[in-house]
């Protein structure tokens, strides 16, 4: 009769990945070489960042300089002196 109790499966799977685990050997210089990839990647995250935080800095001013030279550069009703009315404008002082 076969034994199938979860303590002999469990001390089985234990030997199995002991196992293996036995038969993997680290290159020496494994974390060195990992870190460097890393910090490469997290250098070029950040320039990439900085890149574009520039990149919509430089467009939203040229935007808004664009903005700003398509106004009027006529003085507009408010500073007109007189309205089509002929009421006095809301800076002049009234008699």
């Amino acid at each position: 009769m076969n034994d199938t109790s979860p303590d002999r499966t469990e001390q089985e799977l234990r030997e199995a990945l002991q196992a293996l685990a036995d038969g993997v050997q680290a290159a020496p210089d494994a974390y060195r070489t990992a870190r460097g990839e890393w910090l490469r990647r997290e250098r070029r995250r950040r320039l990439i960042l900085a890149v574009l935080i520039a990149v919509v800095f430089a467009v939203a001013t040229l935007i808004g300089l664009w903005v700003l030279n398509q106004a009027p550069s006529a003085p507009g009703v408010i500073f007109s002196g007189a309205d089509q009315f002929g009421q006095a404008s809301l800076f002049e002082p009234h008699p």
